[in-house]
């Protein structure tokens, strides 16, 4: 026996032919995103016993691993996360901030102009044409406020016909990796290009929802959505879909479902892009609408209550300019009823006071205790309400109705009282001679034993013989029976008679009128001069002066204020949104380069590494060369 030289050179040959190649596939490879190092671990073979000694028979690739730290990886899992919801948040909030501010300052210039028509009526309340030109620009306030409204609905069905697509990729991505462990379980040795892949799903994953990683024998690998579910259990995988909101359609519900079992998702613990797209809906969107209908509502409710405190040019009581804000069309959707309530009531939502709503929405749960629970979603805060009749009013501007059937222990209801007001706020008046720019007169008594107020209904006859006039007023004496007398200005008693209707109202001397209440005890009075003056002007005064009254979120705000409010409160989040992202882009900068010493390919370690195993390749090959130049000689030296 002797040392096999030529097999020595063969093993060596071989074993950098095998280190050419890893490293010719690593430099290869260099642009490929996902790909991770692979290094070849050379062994050497078993020694030969000849002569007393130990002799080396060569040498022989051991192993080809994938350069991979979990590590690394899982912060970069994390760090892209982060940085997929800041992204996201940024890029939806900026957009809602630009579109607030340029399609916004529409809003806010016809709310302007309409302003300016009626500081141009104060100046002229007979002119025809300045009274239509008021009605235009309510109409264009109208419009602009329609319009906005509609961008907000295309922005939320953007938004969820983007969580759509992204639990689409998700069910794609379940069942590559559900495939992938699949493959890899048929092996002892696990292939790093499918590794490779795996990651990188993984690390797509991740940009759409947090992500824990349980490893599995043989490379495989289960997949657990934060820690709320498993989307991918070894071969099995998961699907999740979005379903119709409850109570409101357009809030689309995230799902999860295993096997027959379909179970709703809190996106709040998820994370990434799918978290962020929720949290931008329903805490960013969702208000903001609610808002611009506070302030639809605002404009509605302060311009018709002026118009009915005023005459119109044909000398009646004026007439709503803007729809009702109660009417059918402008309540609808203020109340959604879950679809697991065990009772049958059906609730309406009417709105009382403009001035204390504060543009948030609220859950309503009739508990088993009987009680009423109003909870603000915004702010949290709860109320007891107290059921009166079939009516339970809230302190925030509301009320609720139950209109028919009954109401089950745990039931739910979602109130939204400013939903839709913007997208159907309209001008109900057409004529221009409607615009009430004159006021009547009506004086409270000063020793009267209440502060209820009287306000004008309806003229009915101004050529009736008592109708009060400057000069020929009436004053109305009213007891906590509801027993009224009217004298004239001389103290003489003109008519007696009772109150109707809730609230109080007498129809007399020609006119219409009611007051908020009877006194408890003792009498009001109050005195009425209802003639018509053709220059009249103060109701149209008091009309351009709510452009500076603070009547709005319990007497803090102008009606303008609400609109700048929520454009504020976006920019400010805007801006948070862009400190966070930059913040998380530099976090996960420095994961992925930490990924990337380890596992990334590093050119010029490539090259020197390939000098090297060319060298011994060539080395190998001459010890080939040289055993074969012996073989010949003692070839040659038996013939």
């Amino acid at each position: 026996m002797s040392v096999d030289l030529l097999n020595i050179a063969r093993s060596g040959v071989l074993a950098a032919q095998s280190q050419i190649g890893v490293t010719s596939n690593n430099i290869s490879n260099v642009n490929t995103d996902g790909y991770s190092r692979q290094v070849a671990t050379q062994a050497t073979q078993d020694s030969q016993y000849l002569g007393g000694n130990y002799y080396g028979t060569g040498t022989y690739v051991a192993d080809v691993k994938r350069i991979y730290n979990d590590f690394a990886a899982r912060e970069l899992r994390i760090g892209q996360t982060t940085l997929s919801t800041a992204e996201m948040s940024y890029n939806k909030l900026s957009g809602l901030d630009q579109m607030l501010s340029n399609t916004g300052s529409t809003l806010t210039s016809s709310l302007d102009g309409f302003f300016s028509s009626l500081n141009d009526l104060a100046d002229q309340p007979s002119d025809t044409g300045i009274r239509q030109t008021v009605l235009s620009s309510a109409q264009q306030l109208a419009a602009n406020f329609n319009q906005m409204d509609g961008y907000l609905d295309s922005e939320m069905n953007q938004t969820n016909d983007e969580i759509s697509g992204i639990t689409d990729r998700i069910n794609e991505i379940s069942k590559e990796m559900a495939n992938i462990n699949q493959e890899l379980m048929k092996t002892d040795t696990p292939d790093p290009q499918l590794l490779d892949k795996q990651d990188s799903l993984i690390k797509e994953l991740s940009q759409y929802a947090e992500v824990n990683v349980i490893p599995l024998d043989n490379g495989g690998r289960s997949i657990m959505m934060g820690s709320s579910f498993m989307l991918v259990s070894g071969e099995v995988a998961m699907s999740m879909g979005t379903t119709t909101g409850d109570p409101y359609p357009t809030k689309s519900a995230l799902t999860y479902t295993l096997g027959n079992t379909t179970l709703k998702v809190d996106p709040s613990k998820l994370g990434g892009q799918l978290g962020a797209l929720y949290d931008y809906r329903d805490n960013t969107l969702q208000p903001a609408s609610q808002q611009l209908g506070q302030m639809a509502l605002g404009v509605a409710d302060a311009f018709n209550t002026l118009q009915s405190q005023g005459f119109d040019l044909n000398g009646q009581v004026g007439q709503n300019i803007f729809t009702d804000i109660n009417d059918p069309l402008m309540a609808q959707g203020r109340v959604g009823a879950y679809t697991g309530n065990g009772g049958t009531a059906v609730l309406s939502a009417t709105i009382d006071d403009v001035g204390a709503l504060t543009g948030d929405s609220y859950q309503l749960r009739y508990t088993t205790s009987g009680t009423y629970e109003l909870t603000n979603n915004q702010t949290g805060a709860v109320a007891n309400l107290t059921l009166n009749g079939s009516a339970l009013q809230s302190a925030d501007g509301f009320t609720l109705n139950i209109d028919t059937g009954a109401l089950a222990a745990g039931d739910r209801f979602e109130i939204r009282p400013t939903a839709n007001a913007a997208g159907t706020l309209q001008v109900e008046m057409t004529d221009p001679k409607g615009l009430a720019a004159a006021s009547p007169k009506i004086t409270a008594g000063t020793a009267n034993a209440s502060s209820a107020v009287a306000s004008l209904v309806s003229i009915d006859n101004r050529a009736d013989t008592n109708f009060p006039g400057t000069g020929s007023e009436l004053t109305y004496t009213i007891d906590a029976l509801g027993n009224y007398t009217a004298t004239d200005a001389y103290g003489a008693v003109v008519t007696t008679g009772t109150t109707t209707g809730t609230p109080p109202q007498i129809s007399d001397n020609g006119f219409t009128f009611q007051v908020d209440a009877l006194p408890a005890s003792g009498t009001n009075s109050y005195t009425f001069d209802l003639s018509l003056a053709v220059g009249d002007n103060s109701n149209a005064i008091a009309m351009a002066d709510l452009a500076d009254s603070k009547i709005m979120e319990g007497g803090n705000a102008t009606l303008a204020d609400v609109f700048q409010q929520t454009k504020l409160d976006v920019g400010s989040q805007t801006k948070a949104a862009e400190v966070s992202m930059n913040s998380a882009q530099s976090i996960y900068d420095q994961a992925y380069n930490r990924m990337q010493s380890e596992s990334g390919v590093n050119l010029d370690e490539e090259a020197a590494n390939l000098m090297k195993f060319q060298q011994a390749y060539m080395a190998s090959a001459r010890v080939m060369t040289t055993a074969n130049s012996i073989f010949d000689t003692l070839f040659n030296a038996v013939q």
